[in-house]
């Protein structure tokens, strides 16, 4: 199966998820009508620090590379459904990493789970509260409610620094749309990219350094098709129930329950 793009970025927490190969990346729409651009405060006393250091060196974040320049009060902010994983979920994880570090040895698996509503999006530090808030308001008549993840696939970032496998929505997806639009309308407030077109929703499980598609795609992705397909626990294990929407912003997490 055709690559895909993914907006991912310099750290595991902002980097996640995308549309589909031949989706051009969003510039930033305009502001919404509804609410004034906010103004973009200059830096006060006492205002916090981002989480990490100021250094942007690909070796300090596993050969990953910055999809944004780092600078002080601007924090990366990503909007996500987290997953709960389970012992046999990592059972079928390790099956899947090992058959494909036979193609890809630099393979490493994921270590938190996760579904994207957003791409990573810089935020001001004093725009985090407004933006919470309005995403609290957007998300607050949503219910929790179930998707299939089934369906293995190879992605690549925008910058085709990394390659990713990850695990295909093959149902459940109208439900993840209507969260995408409310997400999105709460990021043109801000000014702020909103998220692809035609989205590739999917869980992220194993990523390398590098474009290394080529070597996952046919008979690998089979091979791994194979085995989720065969997993005795696959069809359960795979039908996720979504409780919670959370955003991270820097060092701060703000989960939204749903209903």
């Amino acid at each position: 199966m055709r690559a895909a793009l993914v907006g991912y970025s310099s750290s595991e927490e902002e980097e996640e998820e995308g549309g589909l190969r031949g989706d051009s990346a969003q510039g930033p729409p305009p502001a919404s009508a509804g609410r004034p651009r906010l103004p973009v405060p200059a830096g006060l006393p006492g205002d916090p620090e981002p989480e990490e250091a100021v250094s942007d060196g690909s070796s300090r974040h596993g050969g990953r590379v910055r999809g944004f320049p780092h600078e002080r009060g601007s924090w990366a902010t990503h909007v996500y459904l987290p997953y709960r994983v389970q012992e046999e979920f990592l059972e079928l994880l390790e099956l899947l990493v090992s058959r494909a570090r036979t193609y890809v040895s630099s393979l490493a698996a994921m270590e938190e789970f996760h579904l994207s509503l957003s791409q990573c999006v810089v935020l001001r530090y004093h725009w985090i509260d407004p933006f919470v808030r309005s995403l609290k308001e957007r998300l607050a008549a949503f219910h929790r409610f179930f998707c299939v993840a089934d369906q293995v696939k190879v992605y690549t970032n925008q910058n085709k620094t990394r390659t990713f496998i990850g695990l295909e929505v093959s149902a459940g997806h109208f439900q993840l749309l209507e969260l995408v639009s409310e997400v999105d309308r709460v990021l043109e407030e801000f000014d702020l990219p909103t998220f692809y077109k035609d989205p590739s929703f999917h869980i992220s499980l194993a990523w390398c350094v590098g474009d290394l598609s080529g070597r996952l795609e046919g008979q690998c992705l089979r091979e791994l098709q194979d085995i989720v397909d065969g997993f005795e626990d696959s069809p359960l294990l795979l039908r996720v129930q979504w409780e919670q929407i959370r955003c991270k912003s820097g060092n701060k997490y703000f989960s939204f329950p749903l209903r």
